[in-house]
């Protein structure tokens, strides 16, 4: 049962990764548990980036809207998906929601899963990047307890630095050494989205991968769903 049904996500995945290749679309699936402050990156980042790049966001929850108002406030498509008890998005899930937004004027998508450490490392969504946070308020251990998370991403973020002063259980060198630990070899970026603080690093490493995207696979500008 699991095997097919991870075999049937694998083909809508497929198909996805597909969409963004005709595109030139940077796909970036940003992970992290409930509360580590994904939705607030996004808004810090569409209001430094969102007049330079074409940005689109698909958002994962439970149940609400609530992310999605926020994002739209900032001006920005957003497409909601209400998983009910899923703990996860899924490939399929992720295509409904393409059909919701105009590919063709999208520069970077980000797809905002569900709060959970465990199941959205299992499913592919068709995304070129993955990107978890890790809040100073949830314990510098995270990474020793959810490797596979962890290691199998692109990025990882350190938000809410600005409350580090106030916290004695998070030490981003521990944090960093359970990520080397956990089999993670990539960069690590510390960032604040209510002070701004590495949100610099964070936009050039979006630039940069974007440029490395187009430099890859050119964009060809059609909506092919």
């Amino acid at each position: 049962m699991i095997s097919r049904l991870l075999a049937a996500n694998d083909r809508a995945a497929h198909h996805n990764r597909e969409h963004f290749d005709e595109l030139g679309i940077l796909a970036i699936n940003l992970m992290s548990s409930p509360g580590a402050g994904k939705t607030a990156l996004l808004e810090a980042t569409i209001e430094r980036l969102g007049s330079e790049l074409r940005l689109a966001v698909i958002e994962g929850d439970l149940e609400t809207e609530n992310d999605a108002a926020r994002i739209r406030a900032k001006g920005v498509p957003a497409v909601q998906i209400t998983t009910g008890s899923a703990c996860h998005l899924d490939a399929a899930m992720v295509h409904d929601a393409l059909h919701e937004l105009e590919l063709g004027d999208i520069d970077v998508l980000f797809i905002e899963n569900v709060g959970n450490l465990v199941c959205p490392a299992s499913f592919d969504l068709g995304q070129q990047l993955n990107v978890v946070l890790l809040s100073t308020t949830e314990g510098d251990d995270k990474p020793a307890k959810y490797p596979v998370m962890f290691r199998n991403s692109d990025l990882v973020v350190l938000t809410k630095t600005d409350l580090l002063p106030f916290l004695d259980d998070f030490r981003p060198d521990r944090a960093t050494a359970a990520l080397k630990a956990s089999g993670y070899g990539g960069p690590v970026l510390t960032t604040s989205a209510r002070n701004s603080a590495g949100m610099d690093e964070w936009l050039s490493w979006l630039r940069q991968s974007l440029a490395e995207r187009r430099h890859s696979r050119p964009s060809r500008r059609n909506n092919p769903l």
